[in-house]
C-alpha cells in the first residue's frame, strides 16, 4: 500500500489514498503506521476520500487509534498534497471533514503549493458543543481545579474539536507532559480535550505548546493556534492578527472581526514516500 509522509510545521502524518474505501480498520493501522520504532512514525494518519459534498473528504486518526474531528496543519498537508499529486488542478478547494466542510486556498509557486490558508469558520463557545460539562455559559478563565490541588484558568472553545487554553509566564519551561494528559482526561471533557499553553510575546506574538488529545505533545497544533488566537482576543491580551511561534515553525491566524470566522496560514511540506507491507 503506497503512502506519503508530510507535516505541517512538524505536525507530521501519513497520507493515503483511499477512494475505494478499501481500508477497513483504519483505527488499527493508525496505531501500526504511526509508531515511531517500528511503523513510519507520526502524530497520526489521514485519510483520502471521496465526497459527495465537497471536492474531496479527509478522515484523520490519531496515532492512538482515537479519530479526530479536524486539523488545521494535516488540512493544509492535505491541500497541497492533491494539489501536487495532480487530483485537482484549482487553487480553491473544499474538503470534508467531521468538523464540517472548509474552504482552502493555494498559493502557487513554480507548479507547486507554497502555502495554504484555510478557513476554519467560527469558533464555538457554547459549553455544550464543545463539549464540556458544566453551567451553560462562555469559558473564558474559568478555573478548573486538579486532583494535585493545582489551579489553573482556562479559556474553552471548539474549532471543529475542542480545546482548552491556557496563559502561563514561561511556556518553554512549563511542564506540558505532567499537565497536558491530566487535563485532557478531566471528566469536564466528556469526548477529551486538546490543551494548548501559550505564553504571549506581545499584541501581535504568542509561543505555544499543545498537547494533542490522542497523540501527546505534538510540534504544532493548527486547530490549537487557532484557539489561542480567538482566547487571546477574548482575554484581552492580543490582536485579532498574530503569529504563532511554535516548535516545528510559526503559524499566521486572524480571527476576522466580520465574518467571524478564523484564517490560518501556514506551509505543508511532503517529505517522502514509500510502500507499507499489508500483513
Amino acid at each position: 500500500m503506497k503512502f506519503t509522509k508530510m507535516h505541517g510545521a512538524g505536525n507530521d502524518y501519513i497520507f493515503i489514498e483511499d477512494f475505494k474505501a478499501a481500508i477497513k480498520n483504519p483505527s488499527k493501522l493508525a496505531i501500526e503506521m504511526s509508531n515511531r520504532n517500528f511503523g513510519v512514525g507520526s502524530d497520526g494518519l489521514i485519510l483520502i476520500l471521496k465526497s459527495g459534498t465537497a471536492d474531496f473528504k479527509m478522515r484523520m486518526f490519531n496515532s492512538d487509534g482515537s479519530e479526530a474531528e479536524m486539523c488545521g496543519n494535516g488540512i493544509r498537508c492535505f491541500a497541497k498534497y492533491v494539489y501536487d499529486h495532480k487530483l485537482i488542478n484549482k487553487d480553491k478547494i473544499a474538503i470534508e471533514t467531521k468538523g464540517g466542510i472548509k474552504d482552502i486556498e493555494l498559493k502557487i509557486k513554480d507548479g507547486s503549493v507554497n502555502s495554504i490558508k484555510v478557513d476554519m469558520g467560527e469558533p464555538v463557545f457554547i459549553r455544550e458543543k464543545i463539549p464540556m460539562a458544566g453551567n451553560p455559559g462562555m469559558v473564558i478563565n474559568e478555573n478548573i481545579h486538579l486532583p494535585d490541588g493545582v489551579t489553573f484558568q482556562i479559556t474553552s472553545l471548539s474549532m471543529g474539536n475542542p480545546h482548552a487554553v491556557i496563559f502561563v509566564e514561561d511556556v518553554l519551561n512549563f511542564p506540558v507532559s505532567k499537565y497536558g494528559p491530566i487535563i485532557e482526561n478531566l471528566n469536564l471533557f466528556p469526548e477529551r480535550t486538546n490543551v494548548e499553553f501559550v505564553q504571549v510575546l506581545n499584541k501581535k506574538e504568542i509561543r505555544q505548546r499543545t498537547w494533542e488529545r490522542g497523540s501527546g505533545e505534538t510540534m504544532a497544533c493548527g486547530t490549537g493556534a487557532s484557539a489561542a488566537t480567538v482566547a487571546g482576543v477574548l482575554t484581552m491580551q492580543t490582536e485579532r492578527k498574530v503569529t504563532v511561534h511554535l516548535d516545528g515553525g510559526d503559524l499566521k491566524t486572524e480571527w476576522n472581526e466580520k465574518d467571524n470566522h478564523v484564517y490560518l496560514t501556514g506551509q505543508a511540506v511532503e517529505v517522502f514516500r514509500g510502500e507499507w507491507l499489508l500483513s
